[in-house]
């Protein structure tokens, strides 16, 4: 049944009440880092969810074939100091995969510190389909594919204010524009749009200040850190670096939480039936708005915000 030298195991023939034992006997037997290959007539999917509630997350699974009538799956054994990468990793990595994380709705800026399989479980997301959307995305870039985990931190924080903060600024006088236009004109027959008016007028109130906040006070420091010699102790105003980002980050939450209440409340930005060309401006820049900042989040919560405590440390050190 098992080919020691390809390592596969071959449960086509088994009848079915045995296919599941034989395959969790052989990864009992596994050591760490160690592999095999199941060979099965349909698609092993539920084996998956099986394996993860009675070992945990503990094993890789990749597909090498994928029917219709023959599936192949490498499932292995991690080590035992071996973690799943987090979605805001993944997303630091490689921002091309941030395309797989919208397409399922899985927050990979504010909820950026949970695993794949953590975030598709909230959520009662096949995880296993989300993965190998990300396997076959590797080679694949929709998104900007600029190296911003390789940028030192104060070129970052350069990119960040002269790309996304000057975004900001220059998109949200037009949407608070356009949405009270079109909530004056249309609230009765779409009383949504009120509340739509409302957060964005939280947004913009929050935004600006949250930006000033990083230019005047978090921002500067993070390039002090940058420049400090080796024997030069960089210490901030507020303590740790980490105190100030821990604000930050809050922040970022509210502004996220805001815009999928957004997108939401309009459908995913799906415009009504005979909705005027203003209407579908409005929709246009909220989901820029929108997509533009989860980008921007991103940059400082998985990227900037991480190289600035490590700097701190070494500084410190």
């Amino acid at each position: 049944m098992i080919t020691e030298n390809e390592q596969i195991l071959n449960v086509t023939t088994l009848p079915a009440g045995q296919k599941h034992p034989a395959i969790f006997q052989r990864f009992d037997d596994l050591k760490e880092g160690e592999s095999f290959t199941i060979h099965n007539d349909h698609d092993p999917k539920p084996l998956y969810y099986q394996l993860l509630g009675r070992q945990g997350n503990i094993f890789t699974w990749n597909y090498l074939e994928e029917g219709p009538e023959s599936w192949k799956v490498i499932i292995g054994k991690k080590n035992a100091d071996e973690r799943d990468e987090t979605i805001g990793e993944i997303a630091a990595k490689d921002l091309a995969k941030v395309r797989i994380f919208k397409k399922y709705g899985l927050d990979f800026c504010c909820g950026g510190r949970k695993t794949v399989k953590e975030a598709c479980m909230e959520k009662g997301i096949d995880v296993v389909q989300v993965e190998r959307d990300l396997t076959q995305t590797s080679e694949i870039s929709q998104v900007s594919s600029l190296p911003y985990n390789q940028w030192k931190a104060d070129f970052l924080v350069d990119f960040i204010i002269n790309t996304h903060h000057r975004y900001v600024r220059n998109t949200l006088p037009e949407l608070r524009m356009y949405i009270s236009k079109v909530a004056r004109k249309h609230g009765e027959e779409h009383p949504e749009l009120q509340r739509v008016y409302d957060l964005v007028e939280m947004v913009n109130e929050e935004l600006l200040s949250h930006m000033m906040k990083e230019e005047t006070v978090l921002f500067p420091y993070i390039k002090e850190l940058v420049t400090a010699g080796e024997n030069k102790i960089v210490r901030g105003p507020f303590g740790s670096v980490e105190n100030p980002i821990s604000v930050m980050e809050k922040e970022h939450e509210s502004a996220g939480e805001a815009l999928s209440e957004i997108r939401a409340l309009t459908s995913n930005y799906t415009l009504p039936e005979g909705a005027c060309a203003s209407f579908s401006v409005l929709y246009r820049i909220l989901e820029e708005f929108e997509n533009d900042l989860h980008i921007h989040v991103h940059l400082e919560n998985n990227i900037l915000f991480p190289k600035a405590i490590a700097l701190e440390k070494e500084s410190y050190s």
